[in-house]
């Protein structure tokens, strides 16, 4: 199998579209390429059929089959490109590019993990834990409906979940709830919204446990050349900038620059 060029997008069969939860949707495809490369924490780009909508989606992968050779991708529908994709049906192929990005880092020394996702941050967490040996603390939040909890406890993972409303687990913020149960372990792990990362970054430098952070940015290309999704990370006694598609999406806490 040759190797993938990362600016060839690949049609792709869809095999499963459907609503998990209100407004979020896992797709199931098969490009007999992809699976082969991917890793946890990477994601695609997915394209839209309509010509007005040039820009691709970035989605990150959730699952990796590579027995089946498919890639799972759980989406929110948030705006016109998601809400095309969310109309696609069973047999239809779709044009994405990937896998993009950088993963997590995986220490197989490390026998203790802690997961913490928010929101449509949780998807890429499924692919991780799968690969994450020894016990798996998962902690995860929601605004209200709940899903992929199933999926985790299926890998043997110890989850924990807080919801905005309380209409599930705790209710509160999932920082709250990564508090208040004081675990510990050899790396944190997580993926959510800027505020959640800060926060999560900022408790495993209190716990002295080294974090992976996966950062969402507003993306344009996906493969670092339009420069549109750059954060600012630490050098040395000042900073610079990096493309989080494709120097990240994954940085270490301690790299990433938070109060400018």
């Amino acid at each position: 199998m040759r190797e993938i060029n990362k600016r060839e997008k690949i049609q792709s069969f869809i095999l499963e579209n459907s609503e998990i939860n209100p407004n979020i949707f896992r797709m199931i495809v098969s490009s007999n390429r992809m699976e082969s490369e991917a890793i946890p924490g990477q994601f695609v780009n997915l394209y839209c059929k309509e010509g007005s909508r040039l820009l691709p989606r970035p989605i990150s992968i959730c699952d990796i089959d590579k027995t089946n050779n498919t890639l799972t991708l759980v989406y929110g529908v948030v705006g016109k490109g998601t809400k095309e994709f969310s109309n696609l049906k069973p047999g239809e192929y779709i044009d994405i590019l990937g896998p993009l990005g950088n993963g997590y880092i995986i220490d197989k020394d490390i026998d203790k993990h802690i997961l913490v996702g928010g929101g449509i941050g949780i998807p890429p967490l499924i692919e991780l834990a799968k690969n994450l040996n020894g016990e798996k603390y998962v902690y995860l939040g929601f605004r209200s409906d709940i899903y992929l909890v199933s999926e985790f406890e299926r890998i043997g993972a110890k989850v924990y979940i807080a919801t905005d409303d309380g209409s599930y687990g705790t209710k509160g913020t999932v920082v709250d709830l990564l508090m208040k149960t004081n675990v510990d372990g050899g790396m944190v792990y997580s993926c959510g919204p800027k505020p959640m990362l800060k926060a999560v970054s900022d408790w495993a430098k209190e716990k002295g446990i080294k974090a992976q952070l996966s950062m969402e940015e507003r993306m344009g290309c996906g493969i670092g050349t339009c420069v549109g999704c750059v954060c600012k990370i630490k050098k040395e006694d000042s900073w610079e900038y990096k493309r989080v598609c494709k120097d990240g999406p994954v940085f270490w806490s301690e790299e990433i620059v938070w109060n400018e």
